[in-house]
């Protein structure tokens, strides 16, 4: 008998390791720092995807006058109004995201409670912020419906 056979011949064995599943959604419990994650993704893929119309804003303009009043023309519409405001409402919501993740970054509010009031104040400063910019536009005069 050789040794190699002997060997493999006296190994038992082993149980195989049993480990959790990794939680479904179901299971997760709801709250803010979960959403703030959410929103950050999303308004992400939201600028990313707005980027597009600020280059066509661009490309209207150096294509000339009427094409730029034919975007202008869009672009103030109810329905272009509404991707505007969302594209705003996602900007404010990143910058204060990230400024969120910057502080996390250096370790500092992480605890926690720290941490949901955080994320909590993200979300009223992009309202808040979207709500106040937009009011000013429309007081100036710069968008009417």
């Amino acid at each position: 008998m050789s040794n190699a056979s002997a060997g493999a011949a006296g190994k038992t064995r082993k149980k195989p390791i049993v480990r959790p599943m990794s939680p479904h959604l179901q299971v997760w419990r709801w709250h803010v720092t979960m959403l703030g994650s959410i929103l950050h993704r999303a308004s992400g893929v939201a600028l990313y995807v707005g980027a597009f119309a600020v280059v066509g804003w661009l490309a209207a303009l150096a294509a000339g006058p009427a094409v730029y009043a034919q975007f202008l023309q869009c672009a103030s519409s109810p329905l272009g109004l509404l991707i505007w405001f969302g594209l705003s409402a996602a900007a404010f919501y990143h910058l204060a995201s990230g400024l969120r993740h910057l502080l996390w970054d250096t370790g500092a509010g992480l605890s926690p409670k720290t941490a949901s009031t955080l994320s909590t104040l993200s979300i009223w400063f992009a309202v808040i912020a979207t709500v106040a910019f937009w009011a000013a536009l429309f007081a100036s005069g710069k968008v009417v419906l």
